[in-house]
């Protein structure tokens, strides 16, 4: 079999295995982002909250990406997509920073306890378990077909993973201990990293339009 050929399929099977992982994403993400903005809106948990719109810029970016793969064709408008849906992600990146510091500096300069969460301990403990995994699998695809997008959201996953263990020690010492300021130490431990990400994912665009 020719190697143009060969080539050709592989890469063809690699952007079938891409969007299968994106559609399990979008799935997972609905689902958890509906759990989490409930439990954590009952509870008054800024960092179950914040964790849930997360979620929902996962299912957001998952579709960019989805977007994306399906977008063949033309060499330059595969390269302008790219660079779009990378910008997309982190852009959702920032505006996810930015209101999680913001609500959970407001509940500790006032003082706001969050009760108890059994379901956002549960939750968190089953996304730690699904995302880094999710996250390698992404990664690896991304490797193989050469796609910057889904590495970027490879890389939101990953943040997701860290998420989850943020959440899992904030709703936990709040429960265990009685902690109430752990839940918004663990939004506000949570801003520096999905800042940093949306930063990347912002200079990586710009620097591929030089």
């Amino acid at each position: 079999m020719p190697q143009g050929l060969v080539t050709a399929e592989a890469r063809a099977d690699g952007m079938r295995r891409a969007l299968r992982l994106e559609y399990f994403t979008v799935g997972w993400n609905v689902v958890e982002g509906v759990v989490a903005i409930a439990s954590g809106a009952i509870a008054g948990s800024i960092a179950l909250v914040g964790f849930g719109l997360d979620s929902y810029i996962e299912v957001a970016a998952a579709c960019v990406v989805i977007w994306r793969l399906r977008k063949h064709g033309d060499e330059g408008d595969e390269e302008a997509a790219e660079r779009r849906a990378v910008m997309f992600i982190g852009a959702t990146l920032l505006a996810l920073a930015l209101y999680v510091a913001f609500e959970s500096a407001k509940k500790l300069m006032l003082f706001e306890a969050p009760s108890e969460s059994v379901v956002g301990i549960v939750l968190a403990a089953l996304s730690l378990a699904v995302m880094p995994l999710l996250a390698w699998r992404k990664r690896k695809v991304a490797h193989d077909i050469g796609s910057r997008a889904l590495a970027a959201d490879a890389v939101e996953t990953f943040v997701c993973s860290y998420l989850s263990l943020t959440l899992l020690l904030g709703l936990g010492l709040n429960a265990l201990l009685g902690w109430w300021w752990a839940d918004p130490v663990a939004g506000l431990a949570m801003v520096p990293f999905i800042a940093r990400e949306g930063w990347e994912a912002i200079e990586e665009r710009r620097e591929g339009t030089r």
